[in-house]
């Protein structure tokens, strides 16, 4: 793993995974089978805090990515998000969390519509979401990584590297590996498009292609138990000629920024306390991955 970033490092540029398009996002929602929640008062910084109180529960929109937010095989709620949401939930006195699975693209238009109260996905923050929704400041950082056959046969370390060495690539959908690769050089019409790493992993294996991009986290997960292929170091890609960093995030609708700046306050006490780290390490974070970037850096403003 790279070392802790520093921070004044870069951080524009595009996310983990882009945002679909939201005219599917409410049929998406309703197969999931949830009611809306309450609208939204017209009071400064909105009343959803007070209403969540009251109700003793919050509803989380997630999008069944491991390690970010999922149904376990016990079908029970976990993942690095809803677990935060939970300890931090429960500081702001609502005890019980509720999931809304919903598809990654359906997030924010689930959000905006009121299908449920905030986005705990570990959404990567970036100015054009910032324009949809408010984010509270990031509980992690990430960098990239690949996938490749052991020993690195290719000496594939960054996007340039797969360039030059005309690699046969592959990524996720959505992924912001595909803008990376694209802006380093790589035609994206001959990128292979997998669901997630794990199809990465046998893509790799099988040897259908020299290299799967990623997350730093999720790449190295899931090439623990394979013989055939190993995570390289974790990178930071290039956005216009400079390092990039991602960051993710708890998003909540414009009009609740008394909610947002109440989530804000415990993160920083989980933060400061090291609890943060405690909550996430489970799910294969490292203190690397722990951050002081804020939503405004992220966000461009």
């Amino acid at each position: 793993m790279a070392p802790p970033l520093e921070h004044g490092t870069h951080t524009s540029g595009p996310t983990r995974r882009s945002l679909l398009a939201g005219v599917a996002a409410v049929g998406a929602l309703g197969a999931a089978g949830c009611s809306r929640v309450a609208t939204a008062s017209s009071t400064e910084g909105g009343e959803l805090l007070d209403r969540l109180k009251a109700a003793g529960v919050v509803r989380l929109g997630i999008a069944g990515e491991i390690p970010f937010g999922y149904i376990d095989t016990n079908g029970e709620l976990t993942g690095e998000a809803p677990e935060l949401a939970r300890a931090i939930f429960k500081r702001l006195g609502v005890d019980k969390v509720q999931p809304v699975p919903t598809e990654f693209g359906s997030l924010i238009p689930g959000l905006n519509s009121q299908q449920f109260d905030v986005v705990a996905a570990g959404m990567y923050v970036n100015p054009e979401r910032c324009e949809q929704v408010i984010f509270a400041d990031p509980d992690y950082q990430m960098l990239d990584s690949f996938i490749v056959r052991r020993g690195n046969p290719k000496g594939l370390h960054n996007y340039k590297d797969v360039v030059e060495k005309r690699a046969r690539f592959a990524t996720g959908t959505g992924y912001a590996e595909i803008q990376y690769a694209v802006d380093a050089g790589y035609k994206e019409s001959d990128i292979l498009i997998v669901p997630d790493q794990v199809a990465g992993l046998n893509a790799v294996e099988a040897g259908r292609v020299d290299v799967f991009a990623g997350t730093a986290l999720t790449t190295r997960e899931v090439v623990k138990k394979s013989s055939k292929a190993e995570a390289t170091k974790a990178f930071a890609p290039l956005v216009d000629g400079k390092p990039h960093v991602d960051g993710g995030a708890f998003a909540f609708r414009p009009t609740e920024t008394n909610l947002r700046d109440a989530f804000n306050v415990e993160l920083r006490k989980l933060k400061k306390s090291g609890e943060l780290f405690r909550i996430l390490r489970p799910f294969g974070f490292t203190e690397a991955e722990m951050t002081d970037l804020t939503a405004k850096e992220l966000c461009g403003g």
